[in-house]
């Protein structure tokens, strides 16, 4: 089998030297190549380089930004077909379009002619330095929205089986699987793993593995999820 696995949590520039980011370690991305390794699977993981590594034979591909992972998930999977893609990475949501200073902000607001309306971007472009001054009080970010990933891995691969996951917090049961049902129909996967911010400590991970036909099955740790991902993956693959 070669399968594409994504683990990690992107990050999106403000300046050269700072940037919003998330808190995933990369763990559960971790346990899963680590099960499918032991099955002798050829495993392409894109990946940060603060994330946590796996061990075994994996070709590691790292990226930053959201923009990073669409381009080299993109370059993966046209150079290569993959029996299934584990879309486990924290993808940021936004990213920063613009930043400018409140001092900046409120002097081009004065000093601008009245019929010449400036956008919060043109106005942040006017700053040459690579590293916003921390002498200010006040930052103003506009962050635009990110593309969602998820739904490009089918577009570029029909045949291959997408395991995607879904992560709210502190929602009723019911809910969660709800959402997740929705994801899986709307980004065309076969399983959606998901998962619950306040039932994760450590190694403990209670999550839910649902299926198309929208059948259920859960665990209770990473390395749990890690062996439930991959026996539904080699049993899907079997049956093709």
């Amino acid at each position: 089998m070669r399968i594409l696995i994504t683990s990690g949590g992107t990050s999106e520039k403000i300046d050269d030297v700072r940037a919003i980011t998330n808190h995933s370690s990369g763990k559960l991305g971790k346990a899963i190549a680590e099960s499918f390794a032991k099955e002798d699977a050829t495993i392409d993981l894109i990946t940060t380089q603060l994330a946590v590594k796996p061990e075994g034979n994996i070709h590691y591909h790292y990226i930053e930004s959201t923009a990073d992972l669409e381009k080299t998930l993109k370059a993966l999977m046209t150079a290569n077909s993959y029996d299934a893609v584990i879309h486990s990475m924290a993808v940021s949501d936004f990213t920063p379009e613009s930043s400018v200073t409140l001092e900046d902000l409120e002097t081009a607001v004065a000093t601008q002619p009245a019929d010449l309306p400036k956008t919060l971007a043109e106005i942040a472009n006017q700053r040459t330095e690579k590293k916003i001054s921390s002498d200010t009080d006040h930052l103003v970010i506009v962050l635009k929205k990110n593309p969602k990933i998820i739904s490009l891995i089918k577009k570029l691969q029909p045949q291959t089986i997408l395991v995607g996951f879904k992560l709210l917090v502190d929602v009723p049961m019911i809910e969660l699987l709800n959402v997740a049902k929705a994801s899986l129909e709307k980004n065309q996967a076969d399983f959606i793993l998901a998962n619950d911010l306040a039932e994760i400590d450590g190694e403990k991970h209670h999550g839910y593995l649902i299926n198309r036909q929208h059948k259920v099955k859960e665990a209770q740790t990473k390395t749990e999820i890690a062996e439930l991902i991959k026996k539904e993956v080699m049993k899907l693959e079997e049956t093709r």
